[in-house]
């Protein structure tokens, strides 16, 4: 087993060696380049991604070609479109590699048999999505409820990551501001 999923999930669970080996049969590597696109806007998303090295961008495309970033994935973290993951209907969404990556791949059909097969997957599993959604309500708060420079501000204290390996294009989007704006708050630090 790929020791940063190993990691991952050995700070959840114990696996028997059946069951690691199962975890590794069920995994597949995938190597990205930068700006790849993993899923299409219409196309059904048939994979979760495990990130081992780089980063994903779960993102919408309006009409007009305007970009908004819905999510985006680091080390140590899983994700995909998951309406279009789990209802196997085509994505409104995008999921672009925005840096070469290293990602480990999880079919549906896979996932549900580690989900049936290891105890404590499951409850794993589902405590990830917990956390990936009390973060995704945060983010919209923050859109909602502050100005710029707060939204900022709080993306420095918690994931400064992303300011500093991502373009401005993808910072400025996710912070919902103009890259205006982001280049004067960067100014200002």
């Amino acid at each position: 087993m790929h020791p940063a999923l190993k990691q991952h999930i050995g700070d959840k669970l114990t696996l028997s060696p059946e069951h690691e080996l199962l975890v590794t049969n069920c995994f597949k590597t995938r190597l990205t380049k930068r700006n790849e696109i993993l899923v299409e806007k219409g196309s059904i998303a048939r994979h979760l991604y495990f990130v081992v090295k780089g980063c994903l961008r779960v993102f919408l495309t309006d009409d007009d070609g305007n970009e908004s970033t819905r999510f985006l994935i680091f080390e140590g973290r899983m994700g995909t479109a998951f309406p279009s993951f789990i209802l196997k209907e085509p994505s409104v969404a995008s999921i672009q590699s925005p840096e070469p990556s290293e990602l480990l791949v999880l079919s549906y059909a896979d996932r549900d048999l580690l989900l049936k097969e290891i105890p404590g997957f499951e409850t794993m599993y589902r405590l990830g999505l917990e956390l990936d959604y009390i973060a995704s309500i945060q983010r919209i708060e923050s859109l909602i409820t502050m100005d710029s420079k707060a939204r900022y501000n709080i993306l420095m204290q918690t994931q400064p990551e992303i300011i500093k390996r991502l373009p401005n294009k993808i910072v400025a989007d996710y912070l919902g501001i103009s890259q205006e704006t982001l280049s004067r708050l960067k100014s200002k630090k």
